[in-house]
């Protein structure tokens, strides 16, 4: 509390942050915030800005807006509050180390800015009893989120068990089936739409005849008539069938077909981790939870297993100097090597084989003496973002569907039309590093196309994950081309995120109607 000079107490300005986990806590911020003003009138604090984290999970910094703008504010020295009111210490975050959570709490500290823990019931006042109190709080505060994490994937584990599916587009020839609790169809769910009802369930289904013919006349091409997958991706394409995101077929879409043990109604989960929002792990065959004929097959056991033993037999056995006597065979022929040409070429084992074995490609190549160079790698970067960019817009135009809005795509143009009023373009943009080791990013602007709203997404340091977006008005923009730093002038990060949840906002209905 400050006091002034006719010794009227005044009260001291205070900033509330309130977290809620999912978007299922509807009402968990508000009586956050009813605790919160409580302690406020309390300890005589006025409550002049209130920083708001909406579904966002505590365990890292990312994607939490609020919070990131809270410290923003903190280091920057514009806080206009000397104090900084949370529920508890779990609201301030579930970090699965105890320090990081502390060392936010320090830069307020070091800024003049005392947090306030306010259901807890202790006094964070720098005590030995309270700091001793808080350390222990952010310990369980993780490990109730490891706790959590165990019991959801036992959960999940257990679902897929019951022949329930858990997340994913169905794939090629699949459709998904939303059943009630006793197992009783409820309808197909189209893409992008998502189960409302906890008890219900999501099963595959067999989708259009014309998608399952397709498929198994995929197993018959590899194994009755021993065509390879490229021969077999050509051939589709030259009939004018596309895959299930629309576009032509290649040979790894091919490949995955034959491999993936949907297509014999087997429900596999778990070979791909992501816990704790850690790095993903590809798990080993013998982690995978399995059941078995959970789903009505497109394709009979045999002749899938048939078409294993051939994928396998071309590889069996391949020692480390027959992989690089290959691996060099195949830039004799080539010219040049890449994750893409190695991919593309029936008689050569996956990039990945390459990778378990010798640690990268690139260590692959070094072995053979070939040196791949900055333009080499340039090309291969390049040719797997435009790969991805159908991916992407594709997961944009679902998750737009999701929140309500109403998208229209042109394929000739790649742009994307929002409920009607805005265009939309989608640029994918490389990172390069410059001598000192800092990245820079070069975005070219389509202004030949005129959209409304450029959707910038930048790629990190590997150019395998996004970094974070850049939401570029037409109206603001004149230059063709953009050249970003990791930090930039506020003018232009005032268009930066970290996620696209105010894109997805903005893209709501309702929002639409009070900006207009």
């Amino acid at each position: 509390m400050v006091v002034s000079g006719d010794d009227e107490s005044v009260p001291e300005p205070a900033a509330a942050y309130v977290r809620m986990s999912t978007d299922h806590q509807k009402y968990s911020t508000e009586n956050q915030l009813e605790a919160i003003r409580k302690y406020a009138n309390d300890r005589s604090f006025e409550i002049v800005r209130t920083y708001e984290d909406s579904g966002r999970s505590g365990l890292r910094l990312d994607g939490r807006e609020a919070l990131k703008s809270l410290m923003n504010d903190v280091r920057s020295g514009q806080a206009n509050f000397t104090a900084i009111l949370a529920y508890d210490v779990s609201r301030w975050g579930r970090f699965q180390d105890a320090d990081e959570s502390a060392y936010y709490e320090y830069l307020c500290s070091r800024a003049g800015i005392r947090v306030h823990y306010c259901a807890e019931q202790f006094e964070n006042d720098g005590s030995i009893g309270s700091n001793l109190l808080k350390t222990v709080k952010r310990v369980m505060a993780g490990e109730y989120s490891r706790e959590l994490s165990v019991k959801v994937f036992a959960g999940q584990c257990r679902l897929i068990e019951l022949g329930y599916r858990q997340g994913g587009a169905p794939g090629f020839g699949l459709r998904r089936q939303l059943v009630d609790e006793h197992g009783n169809p409820k309808g197909e769910l189209q893409a992008g739409q998502r189960k409302s009802l906890q008890t219900d369930r999501v099963i595959l289904v067999p989708g259009p005849p014309k998608e399952v013919e397709t498929v198994r006349r995929i197993f018959s091409l590899f194994v009755n008539d021993q065509k390879t997958e490229h021969y077999i991706a050509d051939l589709l394409n030259s009939e004018g069938i596309l895959s299930d995101l629309g576009r032509a077929w290649r040979r790894s879409s091919i490949h995955q077909i034959l491999t993936n043990e949907k297509y014999v109604g087997n429900n596999v989960y778990n070979r791909i981790s992501y816990k704790l929002k850690k790095q993903r792990v590809r798990n080993k065959p013998e982690a995978w939870v399995r059941a078995e004929g959970a789903f009505t097959p497109l394709v009979d056991s045999g002749t899938f297993l048939r078409a294993i033993s051939i994928i396998e037999a071309r590889h069996k056995h391949i020692t480390d100097t027959e992989l690089l006597e290959r691996l060099r065979a195949l830039l004799t022929s080539e010219g040049r090597l890449s994750g893409i040409i190695i991919d593309e070429m029936d008689s050569m084992p996956s990039s990945s084989i390459y990778r378990r074995r010798f640690g990268s490609l690139y260590r692959a190549y070094a072995l053979i003496e070939y040196d791949p160079g900055r333009d080499h790698r340039y090309i291969e970067i390049n040719q797997e973002l435009r790969r991805r960019h159908p991916e992407i817009i594709s997961s944009l135009i679902n998750d737009l569907k999701t929140v309500g809005a109403s998208v229209a795509y042109d394929p000739a143009t790649e742009l994307i039309e929002i409920n009607g009023q805005y265009s939309v373009s989608i640029v994918l943009s490389r990172s390069f590093a410059l001598p000192s080791g800092a990245l820079r990013w070069k975005v070219r602007l389509d202004t030949g196309l005129a959209p409304d709203i450029t959707l910038v997404v930048r790629m990190d340091g590997t150019n395998q994950s996004t970094l974070d977006y850049y939401l570029l008005p037409s109206i603001d923009m004149t230059l063709l081309k953009l050249r970003l730093a990791e930090r930039n002038p506020f003018s232009l990060d005032a268009y930066r995120f970290d996620s696209l949840d105010f894109f997805y906002q903005l893209a709501m209905p309702a929002k639409l109607e009070n900006v207009a």
